[in-house]
């Protein structure tokens, strides 16, 4: 894959997962993150540049910096996200909300808003967007988050449309419960507010689905690799789950 590829909040989790997936396939990597220690834990080969991804000023520069090395960008994996509060909505403070909401969807925006020039002018691209099951269906407890993963569905929607007489395609990949520290980190926190265990929300979320399992980081990064690959060059527009069918989005513990 002859690609050049910018993974937001690629240090770790499923960025890195992403990241390692794309170099394997023989892209060019560029990872982004706010973690400047899982920056310097990323292989010398990839590009690496700390930055948040709400700092326009600092994702506009970033671009410029890739275009004058790489003379362009064929993939952006708008990836940076965080899981928000988990609580009832009546306990949610208005700055949770609007920090969920600047990371998981004006960081995506700006990404995309930055890219899509370069892309214009070379006439091609693929803008893949880490969204959610969250995303698809409602989740109890998890207000900020859900909305803005609808949201970032809704954006590349938009994106799709936009762009693709311009030859850019834009996809959104729905994680389902991902095995890994922040998967962990809500069944946690959701425990403690039913007063029950850890163990039991682990089931109930790998039992509302049809594969009655977790999926992994690689997993969805083998997804993101096929939607910038050219088998997929007639795909966009698509909200695609990688979750092993979910059925019950409102587990049960």
């Amino acid at each position: 894959m002859d690609k050049r590829v910018l993974i937001t909040a690629g240090g770790s989790g499923i960025g890195r997962a992403m990241a390692e997936a794309f170099h394997k396939a023989g892209a060019r990597v560029w990872v982004a993150d706010v973690d400047a220690g899982a920056l310097a834990s990323c292989p010398p080969t990839w590009e690496r540049t700390p930055l948040d991804v709400c700092d326009e000023a600092a994702v506009e520069a970033l671009f410029a910096r890739i275009c004058a090395s790489w003379g362009g960008l064929d993939t952006l994996c708008a990836n940076a996200g965080i899981a928000g509060p988990t609580a009832p909505i009546e306990t949610i403070e208005v700055a949770a909300w609007r920090h969920c909401l600047a990371v998981n969807l004006e960081g995506a925006f700006l990404f995309a808003k930055h890219a899509t020039p370069h892309m214009k002018t070379q006439r091609s691209g693929a803008i893949i967007l880490t969204s959610s099951t969250a995303g698809i269906y409602g989740y109890p407890n998890r207000a900020p988050y859900s909305a803005s993963k609808w949201a970032i569905n809704g954006l590349m929607k938009t994106l799709a449309m936009e762009l693709g007489p311009y030859g850019i395609r834009g996809n959104s990949i729905c994680p389902g419960a991902v095995e890994g520290p922040r998967m962990e980190a809500v069944m946690a926190r959701e425990a403690a507010a039913k007063g029950t265990t850890r163990d039991a929300i682990y089931a109930g979320y790998a039992g509302g689905t049809s594969m009655r399992s977790f999926v992994s980081a690689e997993d969805i990064a083998a997804m993101a690799v096929f939607l910038a690959s050219d088998a997929a060059r007639l795909v966009s527009g698509q909200i695609i789950a990688v979750d092993g069918h979910t059925e019950n989005p409102d587990p049960k513990a």
